[in-house]
């Protein structure tokens, strides 16, 4: 929490943050959820935030308990998870809709042949599925990590000049 906190006080989105210490915007991401980082991404960060290197660990120690002898794997292997796990629930989700829109087809048919009602709610959550289709294969982001850190630095500085 202490990263984005700093992030968010010096005005940086995720992406000019990883941009300027070197590292990808998921790695960052997972560090900010509180995911164990290696100690030279630490360093890498702490300098773009003008922080002590030690702050930063210190927080990532109280933060993570002591685990088995059981080797992490690297951040280019945590980003593949990641996003293999954003596909997973991606295809889920159209797999889901895939099966109740034919339901709700077959229903249709069975009571109002003559009145498609179907193609409403088959619109409506298509459009929904589109938007998580674009999201988690990064065409666009509408309401990404930037758009928080926007609202987040916002809310902050409306606080600030109140109190």
């Amino acid at each position: 929490m202490i990263v984005r906190k700093l992030r968010l006080e010096k005005g940086l989105s995720q992406e000019q943050l990883a941009g300027m210490a070197g590292i990808s915007t998921r790695t960052l991401q997972r560090i900010e959820r509180g995911a164990k980082a290696s100690p030279e991404t630490l360093k890498c960060i702490a300098a773009v935030l003008e922080t002590e290197f030690s702050s930063l660990r210190r927080e990532q120690d109280m933060q993570t308990p002591p685990t088995a002898a059981a080797p992490e794997p690297s951040e280019e292997e945590q980003d593949a998870m990641q996003y293999a796990r954003d596909i997973r629930a991606f295809y889920t989700h159209a797999i889901q809709y895939a099966v109740v829109i034919a339901a709700l087809l077959i229903l249709n048919l069975l009571t109002s042949p003559g009145h498609f009602w179907v193609v409403w709610p088959a619109l409506g959550w298509g459009i929904g599925l589109a938007i998580h289709g674009f999201s988690v294969f990064e065409v666009i982001g509408l309401f990404g990590q930037d758009w928080e850190d926007r609202q987040i630095a916002r809310r902050l500085k409306s606080r600030r000049n109140r109190g």
